[in-house]
């Protein structure tokens, strides 16, 4: 069942998403070459506690971390390690989630490590308008796979790939909540929205094909053909008024 919130819980979810907003600037502050992804992770894991909220990754199913840090080829769930230190170069998709007052926030967005190539900035830049472009679907009235269908057409338009073997999905009391989102499918199926569903749409878009594999962490999913990948999320409420950002800065 999907639950529809109230303007109470809506109230309560923009909360958690402002401040997952809040954690994910200032760890893009701290981007640069040199910082591990270790040190990424702690300077989210502070901001959080000390704003008095706990981070919904850490433990979940055994995630050791409050970030995922995804570098270049690595397109979700990437842990974060002292060892692993940013080059110039490089793109990270900075993954975060928070608990707060009993609701969930998630939201996720790529960046550059110092200046990056045409093709990673462009790989970026569509992947964040295929999100945006899935939000404005977002609609009373409309159906879930015209959502999805907007990002695969966007992305595929591009030249790019949609990664099929992880989706977005609804958001509320607990961080993973029906529907299922993908970022592909037929337009004008699926279920119908309504207002008061919440979903945390995210597209995972490939410079190459979009066949994944999981490493042997058990969570760290890359592209098997080791091209990058870019991976943008929002916290998106489903309103009279049209679609609600939760998670913007």
């Amino acid at each position: 069942m999907i639950a529809l919130r109230s303007k109470r819980e809506i109230v309560k979810l923009k909360a958690a998403g402002r401040m997952v907003a809040e954690v994910l600037q200032l760890v893009k502050k701290n981007v640069q070459p040199g910082i591990s992804t270790a040190a990424l992770d702690k300077i989210a894991e502070n901001e959080i506690l000390k704003q008095g909220a706990r981070p919904a990754f850490k433990g979940y199913a055994g995630f050791p971390a409050t970030l995922c840090t995804s570098v270049n080829y690595e397109i979700v769930h990437g842990i974060p390690s002292k060892r692993r230190k940013l080059l110039e170069g490089d793109i990270i998709s900075i993954d975060v989630g928070v608990y707060l007052d009993g609701y969930y926030g998630d939201a996720a967005l790529t960046v550059p490590v110092g200046k990056v190539s045409q093709e990673a900035e462009r790989l970026m830049q569509v992947t964040e308008t295929s999100l945006a472009k899935a939000i404005e679907c977002a609609c009373p009235g409309e159906r879930l796979y015209t959502l999805s269908y907007s990002v695969q057409q966007y992305a595929e338009k591009h030249g790019f790939s949609v990664v099929r073997d992880f989706v977005g999905h609804g958001i509320g009391t607990e961080l993973h909540e029906p529907p299922q989102i993908p970022n592909y499918g037929k337009p004008g199926t699926g279920l119908v929205l309504k207002s008061g569903m919440v979903l945390a749409i995210e597209p995972m878009i490939n410079q190459g094909g979009p066949e994944v594999e999981v490493l042997a962490d058990g969570w760290t999913a890359v592209t098997s053909d080791r091209k990058l990948s870019a991976h943008f999320e929002h916290t998106v409420a489903v309103t009279d008024n049209g679609p609600l950002i939760l998670s913007q800065f």
